[in-house]
């Protein structure tokens, strides 16, 4: 078993909820904490792309890591979003933030200047000597037009001890699986996609790091621990359970969509930050009925 076990399952990058003003409303984001822990989540993730961290200040998310931490009070563990386009910056980051209780990073693939794959290389392994905790790369190549190959995560997962996981969202099943069938045997790979986390766990994939979660985490972390148990009957009808909620949260944008459902079930507001916008009438009234369904 790998010692990096305990991120195998169910993650939930967690939305960041807002007051009507636009100030962080922590009282909501605790019960949010509340709920997906309670749902069986094996792990949050704070400062991720759900958390609309490209609108969040420094101090912003400095108080978001160090109240997630206290909220999940070794509940589960806890992992970090800290990457960027600037390497200096990012390991700069690492040194400035609070990291106690924190058990990992998510750090994202360099975006917009578009590095070439040795310049990929180099960037996390010079993160994964300055990081004081573990990492898992995130490639999400439709964020960041840059995608991470293959060959580049497996040379990674065998020359950066620090790195052990990648959050794989470039809905690439050749890629997936050629990474899946040649990494390290404690190396996880994590599916970045709700909708393809079944099939990536068919594959040989560890679990998810989810959006739907944060609403509905019961169901979707136990359709997750389905198919790891290889219950592939139960699993795939957990699975198309949620189709309809995971396809609607996305139809008009993240994190919108799921904060839109989470406002229905009195979760948390659906407001988010500009440049993003609340969800259109059409995709609200379709989740409404979904949400009636159920």
């Amino acid at each position: 078993m790998s010692k990096y076990s305990n991120f195998r399952g169910t993650g939930v990058a967690l939305v960041t909820p807002f007051q009507k003003d636009g100030s962080i409303d922590f009282k909501a984001l605790g019960k949010v904490i509340d709920h997906v822990i309670k749902g069986g989540v094996e792990y949050v993730v704070s400062l991720g792309t759900t958390g609309e961290t490209p609108v969040l200040s420094k101090d912003e998310k400095k108080s978001l890591v160090s109240y997630t931490v206290e909220k999940a009070n070794k509940r589960v563990p806890v992992v970090v979003g800290i990457g960027g386009n600037n390497t200096r910056e990012v390991i700069e980051t690492f040194k400035h933030y609070d990291l106690s209780g924190v058990d990992a990073i998510l750090s994202v693939s360099p975006y917009y200047n578009k590095p070439s794959q040795r310049g990929i290389v180099e960037h996390y392994k010079v993160l994964g000597d300055a990081s004081p905790l573990p990492i898992i790369v995130y490639n999400v190549p439709g964020r960041t037009s840059s995608n991470i190959s293959a060959e580049t995560i497996l040379q990674l997962a065998e020359e950066v001890k620090n790195i052990f996981a990648v959050k794989e969202a470039s809905g690439n099943f050749d890629q997936i699986m050629k990474i899946i069938k040649y990494k390290p045997k404690d190396f996880l790979v994590i599916s970045g996609d709700d909708l393809i986390t079944l099939p990536i766990i068919a594959s040989g994939g560890d679990g998810v790091i989810s959006v739907i979660a944060n609403a509905l985490p019961k169901e979707f972390s136990e359709m997750t621990r389905q198919a790891l148990a290889g219950n592939y009957s139960q699993a795939q009808k957990l699975h198309y359970k949620l189709d309809e909620f995971t396809r609607l949260i996305f139809a008009d944008g993240n994190p919108a969509g799921v904060k839109c459902l989470m406002e229905m079930m009195k979760i948390c507001s659906a407001h988010v930050r500009l440049p993003l916008v609340n969800v259109n009438e059409q995709v609200e009234k379709a989740l409404a009925e979904e949400l009636k369904k159920k």
